[in-house]
């Protein structure tokens, strides 16, 4: 069975994702039984024609195609579900999130039995002050309501066990909230600090505005759903078999 999938989200990244898979291949050819997973998420420009064309000569490279935009959460999900590898590593598809911090997470949770999840958390963002500045209000916000102890779920950089994953419940935008998902089913969450870069093509496809209005939601919703979780522990029941 493959160990790691590797899941990479992209909306018209056609000048950012054949650089970015080379990337990975030279991080993690030498390290993992892996596989990459990149999800065409309605790309308007090359993003597909241009990872058609590796098929051929990548054998580790899958592709996975929407006609339609279905968010990134939606993207990561049907990694997911088509992944074979039992830990999973999503990482953005504008390489702003450098493929060399992967083994940071990957071997973090490799080495933890007990963990679910490991998220990473930029230092030194290379974003614009507001888009920073957003995020950092977002954030204080989502760290005062949910009490997941992270200060940046927005880092697309993260592993997590696979099985555990398809057991939460999907909805949009969910990729924003899994430290407070993994700890409410009950499993360790660790936090590790990576590295962040500037975008080197293309535009991002979200703007603070849209951010904020669903975040709003989001957060109202992903904390209904922590304080109606109650975890129990079943109690074992054992037949004695009787002959009869």
């Amino acid at each position: 069975m493959t160990e790691l999938t590797i899941i990479i989200p992209a909306k018209n990244e056609a000048e950012n994702i054949a650089a970015l898979v080379d990337e990975i291949h030279s991080v993690c050819e030498a390290r993992y039984d892996y596989e990459v997973i990149v999800i065409d998420d309605g790309s308007t420009d090359a993003t597909g024609q241009i990872l058609a064309e590796r098929l051929q000569s990548d054998a580790r490279l899958r592709l996975l195609s929407n006609r339609q935009s279905g968010g990134q959460s939606a993207a990561v999900h049907s990694g997911v579900l088509a992944a074979r590898g039992r830990i999973c590593c999503t990482l953005d598809g504008d390489g702003q999130n450098p493929p060399p911090d992967i083994p940071k997470l990957v071997d973090a949770l490799l080495a933890d039995p007990e963990a679910g999840l490991v998220a990473g958390q930029r230092v030194g963002r290379q974003d614009t002050w507001s888009k920073r500045y957003a995020s950092k209000f977002a954030n204080a916000l989502r760290a005062r309501v949910l009490q997941d102890g992270t200060r940046d779920t927005g880092c697309g950089l993260k592993a997590f066990r696979r099985d555990a994953f398809l057991l939460m419940p999907f909805f949009n935008h969910m990729h924003r909230y899994l430290p407070a998902l993994f700890a409410r089913e009950g499993l360790r969450v660790l936090l590790v600090d990576v590295s962040h870069r500037p975008r080197l093509g293309g535009q991002s496809n979200y703007n603070n505005f849209q951010r904020a209005m669903v975040g709003i939601v989001d957060l109202c919703g992903v904390a209904w759903l922590l304080r109606r979780k109650k975890t129990a522990r079943p109690t074992e029941i054992l037949v004695k078999e009787t002959g009869l």
